[in-house]
């Protein structure tokens, strides 16, 4: 009787936990569930292949050029086009990326606040005129892609912002009012209310384990009440009645 007793209010409290938690999960997942991935990606504001293919008949700085106007030991020569210029995107054994003219092997600048703004209004697929340039060195809920980078915000209805690496040129990322919803119930559903990436927060340990004990003293209150044990436990006190 006190198992039964104890289990009773054991589940009865996790019930109340437990259940408010639950009905977030399934509102936070019905609601991502519904909202279109390519939207939330912002496929709908920017074109990821807005610069056009390499073409054979240009004429490249050979592979021995490039390595030595590199000036570092070179993993990977990737050859790309940036803002119609063919480059060359030297990835350095020391972790870092140094941008080539792909015909001159000159050293390229970093990539400045024009030229990050250039990049991103040229991918850009919305009607904003306006736009604004930022620099980026922090990661944030919203950004976690390469750093340093430079965010192109438009003022348009979705607040789109596209980030753009400062290393390479390359668009890491863009952010629309869509993505921003989407990760607000993310980190609702895994119970990551800052960093909305963490999958082992102390909060979610805690309410899987209470889940689990749930379920335990579930089980044990459905041993206890079923049908045949009641009756024969009926009729063991009436027998001894």
């Amino acid at each position: 009787m006190r198992l039964h007793i104890g289990a009773s209010k054991v589940h009865r409290w996790l019930a109340l936990l437990i259940g408010a938690q639950v009905i977030v999960w399934f509102t936070s997942g019905l609601v991502m569930a519904l909202l279109p991935i390519d939207t939330v990606h912002g496929d709908h504001r920017i074109d990821r292949d807005a610069e056009p293919a390499l073409s054979s008949a240009q004429a490249f700085a050979p592979v021995p050029t490039l390595l030595t106007a590199a000036g570092s030991p070179v993993r990977q020569l990737q050859h790309r086009v940036l803002l119609g210029r063919p480059v060359v995107e030297a990835q350095l054994a020391s972790g870092g990326v140094r941008l080539l003219d792909a015909r001159t092997a000159t050293v390229l600048p970093p990539i400045d606040a024009s030229t990050a703004g250039a990049i991103a209004r040229k991918a850009y697929r919305g009607k904003s005129a306006t736009s604004t340039v930022e620099r980026v060195e922090r990661a944030s809920p919203e950004y976690r892609g390469a750093l340093p980078a430079w965010r192109t915000s438009f003022a348009d209805d979705d607040a789109t912002r596209i980030y753009v690496s400062a290393e390479t040129g390359r668009l890491t990322s863009v952010r629309t009012g869509t993505w921003r919803l989407y990760d607000f119930f993310w980190g609702l559903h895994i119970m990551d209310w800052t960093q909305h990436e963490r999958f082992n927060t102390p909060w979610l340990k805690a309410f899987a384990a209470g889940g689990l004990v749930f379920g335990v003293a579930g089980a044990i209150l459905l041993f206890m009440r079923w049908p045949r044990r009641r009756r024969k436990s009926r009729g063991m006190r009436q027998g001894a009645a």
